[in-house]
């Protein structure tokens, strides 16, 4: 049996690097926030807007992926962000199955319910990081078992 760990410490990769685009991450995902909340706010005040639909249907992919993806840090990047993806379809889909099994759908509904399951997962990731877990479960010692 293999034990997969967590990456903790950046490599010699993932520092600052010299030169234009250094600070592309925090601008695109700042950027990424905005075209968000611009497609929840759109969506819940009903407006005629063109963009009104792709730009709610990025939220609904977005949000919940922001969510997973900070609480799956210690993955590659390219892993991270299939897995959140993967993660904010089924969200979404689980939240959408929910409402309509206890007949109380609305697309209003919908969004609020992502938003707040979202909300809800960046939370607890930001008050009980991962780290603090790891450090409570006990290590194991001494050689495995083959099979």
């Amino acid at each position: 049996m293999q034990t997969i760990r967590l990456k903790t410490s950046s490599t010699a990769g993932e520092q600052a690097r010299p030169g234009p685009g250094r600070d592309l991450g925090p601008l695109l995902a700042g950027a990424a926030t905005a075209v968000a909340g611009t497609g929840a706010l759109l969506a819940l005040t009903d407006s005629g807007a063109l963009s009104r639909g792709p730009l709610a249907l990025f939220f609904l992919l977005a949000a919940p992926a922001a969510a997973i993806g900070a609480a799956l840090r210690g993955l590659d990047p390219p892993a991270r962000a299939l897995t959140s993806l993967a993660g904010a379809v089924a969200l979404d889909m689980l939240i959408a199955q929910g409402m309509l099994a206890t007949h109380h759908w609305s697309w209003r509904g919908g969004i609020v319910a992502v938003a707040a399951i979202s909300l809800l997962l960046l939370l607890l990731v930001l008050l009980r990081p991962v780290e603090r877990i790891l450090k409570r479960m006990p290590r194991r010692t001494g050689k495995t078992r083959s099979s």
